[in-house]
C-alpha cells in the first residue's frame, strides 16, 4: 500500500491507555497499540509520539483539590514518562526500535529530549517517544504535541481518542450529536470543540500543521489514518481563505 505521508506524531492521552480499568495501564491496550506502529513503521513511515499521563496523574485535578499547580503538573510530567517507558516496551518486544526522549533529565531510564537527536533518530527507523511534556508546568501534552511536531517537521498530527472524531457536543451525552469531517483552526477555537488546547491549536496553525482526530479503540485505525483512509475530522491541512 502506498504511503501518504512521511514523518507523523501520535499524539495519544495517558486514559488511552488505561483501556476499560478505571486506573493504570492495561497491558493488552498497550500491547494493540505497539502492533499497529509496528506496522506504520514497517511501510517507512518515520513515527514519533506524545504520550499524556491522565491514567495515573492528572496535575489540574489534584491542583483543583489543593496542591499547588507547578508541583501537580510536575508529577504529572512524571507519571507521562512511566507511560513512554511502559510503551517503549511494547514496541521493543514488536520489533520496533524505539527511543525515549524526556524533557526532565531522567539519564538512567531515558534520553534527554535534544532535537537533532530526536530527527537522527527517525531517520534511521526508530520510534521517538516523547515523555514528560514540554519540561514546563502549565502546559498541557497537546501542547507538546504540537511543538514536537514543529520541531521535527512531522507532517500531521494524529490524534487517538476515545470516539470517532470531533463532535458540537457530547456523543455520550448526546445521541444527536453531529460528527465533523473538516474543520478550520478558527471554527475550533471559536466553538470551543476542545480538540486540542488553544496554544496547541494555534502552533498547529502558524506551522500549517494538520490534526487528524480518530478513535484509537477501532483496530486498525492507526494504520488507517496514517495510510490517508478519510477517517475521524480533520483540522486544517487546507486552503482555509477559499473554504466556505
Amino acid at each position: 500500500m502506498g504511503t501518504v505521508y512521511q514523518r507523523v506524531l501520535l499524539k495519544l492521552s495517558g486514559e488511552a491507555l488505561m483501556g476499560s480499568l478505571g486506573y493504570g495501564i492495561d497491558p493488552a491496550v498497550v500491547q494493540g497499540i505497539a502492533q499497529e506502529v509496528a506496522e506504520v513503521v514497517a511501510t517507512g513511515i518515520q513515527m514519533a509520539i506524545v504520550v499524556g499521563g491522565g491514567n495515573i496523574f492528572r496535575g489540574v485535578k489534584a491542583a483543583s483539590k489543593g496542591m499547588d499547580r507547578a508541583t501537580a503538573d510536575y508529577v504529572g510530567m512524571i507519571a507521562t514518562v512511566m507511560n513512554a517507558i511502559t510503551l517503549q516496551d511494547a514496541l521493543e518486544q514488536a520489533g520496533v526500535p524505539t527511543r525515549v526522549q524526556t524533557a526532565i533529565a531522567m539519564q538512567e531510564v531515558a534520553e534527554p529530549y535534544i532535537r537533532r537527536r530526536a530527527i537522527r533518530h527517525l531517520e534511521k527507523g526508530r520510534v521517538v517517544v516523547f515523555g514528560a511534556g514540554s519540561g514546563n508546568p502549565f502546559f498541557t501534552t497537546d501542547t507538546t504535541a504540537a511543538l514536537r511536531a514543529a520541531e521535527i517537521e512531522s507532517e500531521v498530527i494524529f490524534k487517538a481518542t476515545k470516539v470517532d472524531g470531533v463532535y458540537d457536543s457530547d456523543p455520550h451525552k448526546n445521541p444527536e450529536a453531529k460528527l465533523y469531517k473538516s474543520l478550520t483552526y478558527g471554527e475550533v477555537l471559536t466553538q470551543d470543540l476542545r480538540v486540542m488546547d488553544s496554544t496547541a491549536i494555534a502552533l498547529c496553525k502558524e506551522n500549517n500543521i494538520p490534526i487528524i482526530v480518530f478513535n484509537l479503540s477501532v483496530s486498525g485505525n492507526i494504520c488507517k489514518a496514517v495510510m490517508g483512509e478519510k477517517i475521524g475530522t480533520i483540522v486544517g491541512g487546507f486552503d482555509e481563505s477559499r473554504r466556505s
